[in-house]
């Protein structure tokens, strides 16, 4: 018997995209969506591309509303979830997709976000190299009720950076990373930099000068898979397109380190991984190749005249990078087959 399923947040880009591939998934039943704003109408007038869906109404968000599903996925923003979870039941397994429950400093959460600090979930990033390497996240994923999904930004510099420092092939300080950021990973709110006739035809930088809030959850990260007191110049770009992300990011190598070694650690890191593919030499991804998709594409280079790394990783930002990650999650902690419901192809053109 399929487990019902709640998605607060349902009106939003990334709540919309939990809807789409729930949908398709065996095990779970949609039985509850809820919105803010947007409660009391119907979902198909809200997400009109969910035909299959379209004739469920929306609720308000309220723990009371939410507390009778077996599985809550909440799409809320920072800062709104933890008030929600602290109050549905312990056997009610719940995945936040927002940031409430990521970092496990408290001190970083005061600095990036401010507000009442909730704690930290199991990370919600099953390839994510843990415990110096010699482990995987997905081992702390099985049996979670309390599940943490990854910021889509710091998914991508994750993985492209992991394995190289987990193998100690890179320096953990100078560590840079550039990315071309689609406009859905800004929300479904009317903001003005956001309209047509601004984003058309341009590229305007954000979080510049190590102000952005996921760079917190990327050293967290990167400290799990090995490395010591890393430093990160992050700097995300929007692009004009509406999904998906394309990460540059680079490192020093260390002494001694060979382009052959590199690729050793990424193919030992992701070697059968089903959505975390290392592309062939002198290949590398383009954003576009993951639409749709639950994949992340990374290609990796020596750039002999600088001794660094440089590494790209291409994600869809709505699906690896938030509501993929997060079912990809939740069939680890249900005993379910990892890959269920999540596409490996995207969509072209």
């Amino acid at each position: 018997m399929p487990l019902s399923v709640a998605v607060a947040g349902a009106s939003g880009y990334a709540g919309g995209e939990l809807l789409r591939l729930l949908a398709a998934h065996p095990d779970l039943e949609l039985t509850t969506v809820t919105a803010h704003s947007n409660a009391g109408q119907l979902l198909g007038d809200v997400q009109p591309h969910l035909r299959s869906l379209a004739g469920l109404r929306l609720a308000e968000t309220t723990p009371e509303t939410l507390a009778g599903a077996d599985v809550v996925f909440l799409a809320l923003p920072h800062g709104q979830s933890g008030a929600v979870t602290a109050q549905l039941p312990d056997d009610v397994v719940v995945v936040d997709c927002g940031a409430d429950h990521r970092l496990a400093d408290p001190a970083a959460w005061q600095r990036f976000y401010g507000g009442d600090f909730f704690g930290a979930w199991d990370y919600g990033l099953p390839e994510l190299l843990i415990d110096g390497g010699s482990g995987k996240q997905r081992r702390n994923l099985a049996g979670s009720t309390r599940i943490a999904a990854p910021g889509c930004n710091a998914s991508a510099v994750t993985l492209a950076l992991a394995p190289a420092l987990a193998a100690g092939a890179v320096a953990s300080q100078d560590l840079v990373a550039v990315l071309a950021v689609g406009t859905s990973g800004a929300g479904k709110s009317v903001k003005p930099h956001l309209l047509a006739s601004e984003i058309a035809g341009s590229a305007a930088p954000y979080g510049v000068g190590g102000t952005h809030r996921h760079i917190p959850e990327i050293q967290q990260n990167l400290v799990a898979a090995g490395a010591t007191g890393p430093t990160l110049s992050f700097t995300p770009v929007l692009v004009p397109m509406s999904r998906g992300i394309l990460a540059t990011a680079t490192a020093s190598l260390a002494p001694g380190v060979s382009a052959r070694d590199v690729r050793d650690a990424y193919e030992s890191a992701y070697g059968g991984e089903p959505f975390v593919q290392l592309l062939p030499d002198g290949a590398f991804p383009r954003s576009g190749d993951t639409t749709g998709a639950n994949t992340a594409l990374i290609g990796i280079a020596v750039d002999e005249a600088a001794n660094r790394l440089v590494a790209i990783c291409a994600i869809d930002n709505l699906v690896k990078g938030t509501a993929g990650a997060a079912i990809q999650s939740l069939n680890i902690a249900l005993g379910l087959e990892e890959t269920t419901a999540l596409p490996v192809n995207g969509v072209a053109p």
